[in-house]
């Protein structure tokens, strides 16, 4: 009697351990998934995590027909493509149908509507509605543009290859600012020159002169599956001195100032949107913002300098401030 009493007092604590220990592993997994998760913003997280709704006719979505797949602003789940998106007029994004398996449906706690969240990682979408007859699918995914992020289609439809993107920055001497790009994840190549002056193929020389209105920048083409305008423009202010206004550094002139020159609107807003960023952190931004012009290649001597030279930038350092 004494020993089965022992083996059942054996097994009642083996489970209970073995219990406590699969908690342990189920809460491990939870925080790790949480920390792979992005970080969102006080506003992101109250729509996300504590399922608010951001005021109709706001968000950056409601009227954006590009072609491309809205993703999981939290965990970057693809949920919708672009051509499961319409123009419905009530304020808020609004598709037809999801990425099939990519969004739960859930009842609000009251019965009277069903919400729509990450099947991934549960953030919160908005709601759906049905019979409004709206597209032949009569099914409205009404969701918050902050819920989302877009990622543009950059495949070419004839050759099936990858898309790149280009970018132009000054920023000082463009020795110096073309050795970190060249460096940075997703540049596919760099070329430095000039831009935003009047006169037709400038010399070194010309621009030197400050008699062209032209200013020393650089030309980056990336891929942008493997990285983003954003990243090279956050990388951009990280690598000068956004703030001096006659120069950068030791070099002195109009040639030298700091300023983006976007492609588009996107380019624009991305831009407007990190100079506030820094702006709120204190910042007295020198950076001028113009839409993009001719720009020349520069003399064969100035490309990837310090790569020929096996020299490294005099005025330029990478400084995190994002």
């Amino acid at each position: 009697m004494r020993y089965i009493i022992l083996i059942l007092l054996a097994l009642i604590f083996g489970c209970s351990r073995s219990q406590n220990q699969t908690a342990n592993l189920d809460k491990k997994d939870s925080t790790k998934n949480k920390m792979n998760y992005n970080k969102l913003t006080p506003e992101e997280e109250r729509v996300i995590i504590n399922k608010g709704t951001e005021r109709p006719f706001t968000g950056e979505y409601e009227n954006y027909f590009e072609k491309g797949t809205y993703i999981c602003k939290r965990c970057d789940t693809p949920l919708y493509t672009s051509d499961s998106k319409f123009h419905s007029g009530c304020g808020w994004p609004s598709f037809d149908r999801e990425i099939p398996g990519m969004v739960k449906r859930v009842p609000d706690a009251d019965g009277s509507r069903t919400e729509i969240i990450c099947n991934t990682c549960g953030a919160h979408l908005g709601h759906v509605f049905t019979g409004e007859g709206f597209t032949d699918k009569n099914t409205r995914h009404c969701v918050n543009s902050i819920s989302l992020k877009f990622v543009k289609d950059t495949t070419d439809m004839k050759t099936g290859e990858v898309k790149t993107e280009k970018a132009i920055f000054a920023g000082g001497c463009f020795w110096g600012v073309e050795y970190y790009f060249q460096k940075a994840n997703g540049v596919k190549s760099t070329e430095v020159g000039y831009i935003g002056g009047h006169k037709d193929n400038p010399t070194y020389k010309e621009v030197c002169s400050g008699k062209t209105g032209h200013i020393e920048a650089i030309e980056v083409e990336f891929d942008p599956l493997q990285t983003s305008y954003e990243e090279m423009a956050k990388l951009f202010f990280e690598i000068h001195d956004f703030t001096q206004t006659n120069g950068q550094g030791p070099d002195i002139g109009e040639q030298y100032l700091s300023e983006i020159f976007y492609f588009d609107d996107a380019q624009k807003e991305t831009a407007e949107k990190l100079i506030k960023v820094l702006t709120d952190k204190g910042y007295k931004v020198a950076t001028n913002l113009r839409k993009a012009t001719t720009f020349w290649q520069a003399e064969d001597y100035h490309q990837e300098y310090y790569q020929k030279n096996g020299h490294e930038p005099y005025c330029h350092a990478r400084k995190k401030v994002f």
